[in-house]
């Protein structure tokens, strides 16, 4: 499962998440890795939370905009559960694994709004994750989530850039293209 988040800083105790989104990859009839669904919500900060003008000024989200429908963190949490934890039943796993860009900082707001909301039962493995900032460096040599997917061939939106679904479905899409070439490429060495 592909995860991004869009917070107003980098403490993960006193400063909100203001954007989740999941996107679901799963395997086709082909075995490709491919996009199957994708999910969203825009959160209003919890109570006492921190908001960091920088880290606003980088997003562009203004949290208290009336348009953008927001949730309480809770809400948001049980709204993308749902359609993950029928995905890893459907799947025959325990556990999603959180696929990220720099996923440790994703995690670790993930599991921290998950402790502030109580929520007892999490798809997610507590600490594992792919990192696509890793692949993409062993498959691209690049690191940046936009040099990545140029690299990768894919069009890369600035304006977009930094909005939670396009962020996560632009790794999914790096991720489903790094899965789906090293498979090609072990299939290719077999024939050898």
């Amino acid at each position: 499962m592909i995860v991004d988040i869009e917070t107003a800083g980098f403490d993960c105790k006193k400063n909100p998440l203001l954007e989740i989104a999941a996107v679901i990859v799963e395997y086709d009839d082909a075995q490709e890795l491919t996009i199957t669904e994708s999910h969203a919500a825009h959160i209003i900060p919890f109570e006492r939370s921190v908001l960091d003008p920088s880290a606003l000024k980088f997003t562009g989200i203004d949290p208290y905009h009336p348009f953008r429908m927001a949730v309480t963190e809770r809400e948001a949490l049980s709204k993308l559960f749902k359609p993950i934890k029928q995905a890893v039943k459907r799947n025959q796993c325990s556990r999603a694994i959180l696929v990220g860009h720099n996923p440790t900082f994703d995690i670790t707001f993930l599991n921290a709004a998950i402790d502030r909301t109580k929520i007892k039962r999490s798809p997610f493995h507590p600490f594992s994750s792919f990192d696509t900032a890793t692949l993409g460096g062993l498959m691209y040599q690049q690191t940046v989530l936009a040099k990545i997917g140029k690299a990768a061939g894919m069009e890369w939106d600035n304006e977009q850039a930094h909005s939670a679904l396009y962020d996560a479905r632009q790794t999914a899409e790096i991720f489903c293209t790094i899965v789906n070439r090293w498979k090609k490429l072990e299939a290719l060495d077999h024939v050898k």
